[in-house]
């Protein structure tokens, strides 16, 4: 940060509010700690969780993950060619 921490929760509100604006007030609210995701439905939840998920770049249940210049796998942990 160019002042310092000082203005790192600030930053990180400024950036949280930008990436999930177009959710917010729909089935998102944004907070310096949680982001609350609400539902009428467990499927409309399961798809709203869905898109936070995804606005993030998680992914789930892969068989191969690329972790800090290496390959984890169940086979083990090799360096990343």
């Amino acid at each position: 940060m160019p002042f310092g921490l000082k203005k790192a929760p600030t930053a990180f509100m400024d950036l949280m509010k930008r990436v999930f604006q177009p959710y917010l007030g729909l089935f998102v609210v944004v907070s310096i700690i949680d982001i609350l995701v609400y539902s009428k439905t467990e499927d409309e939840h399961d798809e709203h969780l869905k898109v936070v998920l995804q606005t993030f770049k998680c992914e789930f249940w892969l068989s191969e993950v690329m972790f800090l210049g290496h390959v984890v796998s169940a086979e083990g942990i090799r360096v990343d060619p």
